[in-house]
């Protein structure tokens, strides 16, 4: 409870409040809970140092240039309050002001230092912060509306924030922690991102984000959402962004040179020009939510074969494609699908572009018309049967209709073939089966047993036609 002769002692100004304090450094004054409301409560210049202020009414006083460091806060009401030049940093532990679950909306936090701030919980809503230093804050506040341009925030701990619709062009966010942030609708155009090769943007939500032109070099965006993002001329060297989603991105001149796209979404992105020197991209995906899941490895590659999937136009022109595609079906259980991860590797390794067909996903398009545009842009197809359900009827669509397109079945060692399997034997493009016994021996003989004889078939068909 606030002490009276310390309510009273504030009452007489601040040049005898702070007499007082000289003289009685030691005393902490206790000022909890205490009315100081209104536009006429002029507090600027007070040493307000290590006072407890907790759950005190400060909403709209003058606060500007008061020493507030060590303060105690935490609760109070400070909307509107003009804090501007305040003291409010201290490097000592001890002196860090305590602004925990503070409301701070609309007040005037221009130009002061929050480095070290507890601002957990707090509410800074319309808050005017440019120009404000909060290196090594903790925020898990409210920050919506916030106008926070040119703002230092090297260092500080934003997880949890609220930044939707915020206004931080032209900051500083070195080293800053985003873990699980709301960024939704920020606008970071021109944002001062360059170094944030320790910065953590993990999970953080950038949808909508205006982050044309940002320096976000060796930023960590792994998965974050940025769909529908403006990553136009934006800075993603050396950045992780692996399951990020980037649905409806612009990435227009983006430089991506060393990145790691490896799971991305990217359906629907407007990819031209991009710099994609040493990029990672392996199993991208572009098919959106509701669609059979397909992955490719090249982010320019991607916009080719959604084009022929949704294009009817151009679709005469697949067959005449020559490429080093092999489409990869099978089935996508936890059992099966580490064999056929490991398939797709190994295909890479050998320079091929290998693309899976996941058949487990929910459908919202013709499948076998799907299957059929993506064999066609094959050079070959390897179809693992074992525990084959949807693999032989999607067979069906390729092996009769395709005749220039070799199948390479594969099965473990210790299954049958299907009872129906006898109905493409019949096919010269279909391939005697490749038997297995584990997928370390799929991987060994991959090269002797599967590719070469596809290669060896493409060879032959390409001459009988």
């Amino acid at each position: 409870m606030a002490n009276d002769e310390h309510i009273a002692l504030l009452g007489e100004g601040s040049e005898a409040w702070n007499a007082w304090r000289k003289e009685n450094f030691d005393i902490l004054p206790d000022l909890s809970g205490v009315d100081l409301s209104g536009p006429y409560t002029h507090l600027y210049g007070m040493n307000l140092s290590g006072a407890n202020l907790s759950g005190a009414d400060l909403s709209g006083a003058d606060l500007s240039g008061a020493n507030l460091d060590g303060a105690n806060l935490s609760g109070a009401n400070l909307r509107r309050a003009r804090l501007e030049y305040a003291r409010l940093h201290d490097y000592r532990p001890d002196l860090r002001v305590n602004l925990r679950g503070a409301d701070l909306r609309g007040a005037d936090l221009r130009a002061t230092n929050l480095s070290g701030a507890n601002l957990g919980g707090a509410d800074l809503r319309g808050a005017k912060i440019w120009d404000t230093t909060f290196g090594e804050a903790n925020f898990e506040g409210n920050l919506d509306g916030a106008n926070l341009s040119g703002a230092d925030l090297r260092g500080a701990d934003l997880r949890g924030a609220d930044l939707r619709g915020a206004k931080i062009w032209d900051m500083t966010l070195g080293e800053a922690n985003f873990s699980g942030a709301n960024l939704s609708g920020v606008n970071l155009e021109r944002a001062h991102l360059r170094h944030l090769s320790e910065a953590n943007l993990s999970g953080a939500n950038l949808s909508g984000a205006d982050l044309s032109g940002a320096h976000l070099s060796g930023a960590n965006l792994d998965g974050a959402n940025l769909s529908e993002a403006d990553l136009r001329r934006a800075s993603l060297n050396e950045a992780k962004l692996r399951g990020t989603g980037l649905r409806f991105a612009q990435l227009v001149g983006t430089d991506f040179t060393g990145a790691d796209l490896t799971g991305c979404r990217i359906y629907g992105v407007s990819a031209w020009n991009l710099n994609l020197e040493g990029t990672k991209q392996q199993s991208l995906v572009i098919t959106s939510e509701n669609e059979p899941e397909i992955t490719v490895d090249n982010i320019e590659v991607a916009q080719f074969i959604y084009l022929m999937l949704h294009n009817e136009k151009i679709r005469d022109v697949i067959d005449t494609i020559t490429s080093k595609a092999v489409l990869i079906l099978g089935r996508f259980t936890r059992e099966r699908k580490p064999v056929l991860e490991a398939l797709r590797e190994e295909l890479r390794q050998r320079k091929y572009l290998p693309i899976l067909f996941d058949f487990e996903k929910p459908r919202s398009r013709n499948t076998d018309e799907t299957i059929t545009l993506l064999a066609r842009m094959a050079r070959f197809v390897v179809a693992d049967i074992s525990d084959a359900k949807s693999v032989l009827q999607e067979l069906r669509a390729i092996v009769p209709d395709l005749p220039s397109v070799p199948v390479q079945p594969i099965i473990l060692a210790r299954q049958e073939e299907p009872g129906m399997f006898d109905f493409y034997q019949n096919f010269r493009s279909f391939l005697n089966v490749h038997r297995y016994a584990s997928q370390e021996q799929l991987i060994a003989d991959l090269g002797a047993k599967v590719i070469r004889p596809a290669e060896l078939k493409v060879l032959d068909l390409q001459g009988s036609t």
